[in-house]
């Protein structure tokens, strides 16, 4: 009996782990700003891959790093040195603040987040960690005890470290919680997950400040918003403070898995053997992340993105849509919070507009396009959200 031919969707629904809600959609080729379905079919990616595809789909750039370096050797771990580590450490070095020069490379957003606790335990003596309330900083068990969405961390429950949630761009809650037992300060400059909101520029500099007072480190995790996504190299800029360590990951490398702990050369390093990553800094993904950083640089399109982005949220404000209560972000982070549910419009914009999009929230449409997107391309995206939305 000939076994009938199964498609790829129902392939991977046999085996999948069922941790992922799926869409009805099989991605097969990227290029640029497009991704097609294995029918040929042409989607305009505003998802960026989750804020990874920071150049697009494919970008020469980092196709050509990655096929070279393949090529020349794939893997090395770090208790051996290697040419394209150092490589990414100068450049790196060039985009953060002079006084964060130390480095721990890993695989993921989450990964950089745990490697973090550590680093702050390890440096600090201290245990106590303050994160803010709608915060998101990855399903691992320590990055989860971060997380505030109970339905995250619940399941997993009782958490160590032991966190206290403080209320986000709110001062005299934080200043109760931080103290002389406090480790570190965990926050995101812009609550991706949480909604797309982002932090006062007072709000950082007074826990700038509070952190300052009472010895404790101050995390900034720019996951999501680093390496240009808010129209800076890193979305801390905008309101001029240094953090102590910076968690990085998602766009770094251009889609190759990278995360990276970046923390104050002041601050000293941390013990021999106190963490690790057998994958972390391998020199495919380094080469991908110089690739990625070079070419953001050349093409100026840090500086695009702010300027692209003002103009796509004025335009989408000025239409005054019914269904929208409010448009926020920075650079080509963008928000739109609905009066309604968030996935009918999501599922709209897919199958009747040719349109990925994401949820931040259950009435929060976000849009993460890759920083080469046309205005042609975003004034599709305008139009289209100026139809469903009306």
């Amino acid at each position: 009996m000939i076994e009938a031919i199964r498609t790829l969707t129902e392939i991977e629904a046999q085996h999948t782990s069922g941790a992922y809600p799926k869409r009805p959609l099989t991605v097969v080729r990227g290029a640029g700003c497009t991704v097609w379905d294995e029918n040929g079919r042409a989607y305009l990616d505003a998802t960026s891959g989750q804020s990874v595809a920071l150049l697009g789909h494919s970008h020469p750039a980092v196709v050509e790093a990655i096929t070279s370096q393949a090529a020349q050797l794939i893997t090395c771990p770090e208790i051996f040195y290697n040419d394209q580590r150092a490589r990414l450490y100068e450049v790196l070095e060039t985009v953060l603040p002079s006084a964060i020069n130390r480095f721990f490379l890993c695989n993921s957003g989450a990964e950089a987040i745990e490697g973090a606790l550590k680093v702050a335990r390890l440096l600090t003596g201290r245990t106590g960690i303050v994160a803010a309330k709608r915060a998101f900083h990855g399903r691992t068990l320590g990055a989860l005890s971060l997380t505030w969405n109970k339905d995250y961390r619940e399941p997993f429950a009782p958490w160590q470290p032991a966190v206290m949630h403080v209320t986000y761009n709110d001062l005299d809650s934080a200043r109760v919680a931080i103290s002389e037992e406090t480790a570190a300060v965990v926050v995101e400059a812009i609550q991706g997950e949480g909604g797309v909101y982002p932090a006062d520029a007072d709000y950082l500099r007074g826990l700038r400040e509070l952190c300052d007072t009472h010895g404790a480190l101050l995390i900034v995790d720019e996951i999501q918003t680093g390496f240009g996504r808010t129209g800076r190299w890193f979305a801390f800029q905008h309101s001029d403070i240094v953090p102590d360590v910076v968690a990085l990951a998602k766009g770094i490398a251009g889609g190759v898995p990278m995360g990276a702990v970046a923390w104050r050369g002041e601050l000293g390093t941390i013990p021999g053997g106190s963490h690790g990553s057998t994958f972390g800094g391998n020199p495919l993904a380094c080469a991908a992340a110089v690739a990625v950083i070079t070419t953001l640089r050349e093409e100026n399109l840090v500086e695009r993105t702010a300027e692209l982005g003002a103009w796509f949220r004025d335009e989408v404000a000025a239409l005054s849509l019914t269904q929208v209560r409010e448009v926020r972000g920075l650079g080509l982070m963008v928000a739109l919070e609905l009066r309604g549910r968030v996935t009918p419009v999501l599922k709209t914009l897919q199958e009747d507009y040719g349109i990925l999009a994401l949820p931040a929230g259950l009435n929060v449409l976000r849009l993460l396009p890759p920083l080469v997107i046309s205005r042609e391309q975003l004034a599709t995206i305008r139009d289209a959200l100026a139809e469903v939305l009306s």
